[in-house]
């Protein structure tokens, strides 16, 4: 197995501009050096990956890596952008990882059904959150062979 890390595009889709300043310095303290980006909700998700809109010229930028998607968002939730993702050949290998405050047994089957990658409840302290980027960073940037863009 290789330790070397894979510098990985990660997408996050998060409506809370204090949970997506927390998740930049979370990865930040776990020193993860990955491209970052963040979409505030589900349309502005779909139009980053899918080059539309105010991403238009985004056409020749790396697909993400790794999606880290809120379920709770206005216009478009993260579970109906989900369903998008995994209907989509050009996407749905993408793997998804949903950061969400729901502990709601219904979001965890209902995601997992729909092909997410892993269902993760948000930690209430910035030091869990650090935890969980780490393991992320860990598994996600080491360990899995992730198929080729």
């Amino acid at each position: 197995m290789t330790t070397s890390r894979r510098r990985i595009t990660i997408l996050m889709a998060d409506d809370d501009a204090d949970d997506r300043m927390f998740a930049k310095d979370a990865l930040e303290e776990a020193r993860l050096a990955n491209d970052l980006h963040f979409v505030e909700d589900g349309e502005e998700l779909m139009d980053y990956l899918r080059h539309h809109g105010k991403y238009a010229g985004l056409n020749g930028s790396p697909k993400p890596g790794l999606i880290l998607l809120d379920l709770n968002m206005p216009r478009k939730d993260g579970r109906e952008a989900l369903k998008e993702i995994k209907e989509d050949d050009e996407l749905k290998r993408i793997p998804v990882v949903v950061l969400t405050t729901s502990q709601a047994q219904e979001d965890i089957y209902r995601t997992y059904d729909l092909g997410v990658s892993s269902f993760i409840t948000k930690p209430v302290s910035f030091e869990g959150l650090v935890d969980i980027m780490k393991t992320l960073g860990k598994y996600w940037f080491e360990i899995v062979t992730l198929p080729a863009k």
